[in-house]
């Protein structure tokens, strides 16, 4: 049944112990090719690109795999958002205070107070107490001063005024 090879240490099968498989390529460098185990059951090596699984190929990147729309199914958890309700006693926000000051008064702290009262708008939506109460404060005390620089300019002005006029 199994002869002796003097080129290959190992035995090899008679062609009649196998009469379903293809032809061996007996290479000792090959993958599969066993030496050492004697029987019907060694390892038949066959040559790159032969044998009977088609050879490997490099795993397809994702790009471009799949037509438009469809692709490996996908499951996620849906995301949960927590969303605070306005408050039911809002800070008041002094926007038309801000305006006022921005118009009359003092130009730069109005601004700023007007960008705090909107602040205030916000976190009165948004549910947050603290921030709201915090941004009504800078607000009120931003329209305060920016008032009282308003009527000191106003006041030294008609002095001035005044003091010019009484001087022809």
């Amino acid at each position: 049944m199994s002869k002796q090879n003097p080129d290959y240490p190992g035995q090899y099968p008679e062609k009649s112990d196998f009469a379903d498989s293809p032809p061996a390529y007996q290479d000792p460098g090959m993958a599969g090719y066993q030496t050492s185990y004697p029987g019907p059951q060694q390892y038949a090596a066959y040559p790159p690109g032969q044998g009977p699984y088609p050879p490997a190929q490099p795993y397809p990147s994702p790009q471009g795999q799949y037509p438009m729309g469809q692709g490996p199914a996908v499951t996620m958890q849906p995301a949960i958002y927590v969303q605070r309700a306005p408050l039911v006693y809002p800070m008041p926000d002094y926007l038309g205070y801000s305006i006022f000051t921005m118009l009359c008064c003092c130009l730069p702290l109005g601004i700023a107070a007007l960008i705090y009262s909107i602040s205030t708008r916000d976190a009165n939506n948004m549910g947050n107490e603290e921030l709201a109460k915090k941004n009504s404060r800078l607000a009120r005390n931003l329209n305060h001063t920016g008032l009282g620089i308003g009527i000191a300019f106003l006041i030294l002005w008609i002095a001035y005024v005044a003091f010019a006029a009484s001087k022809h």
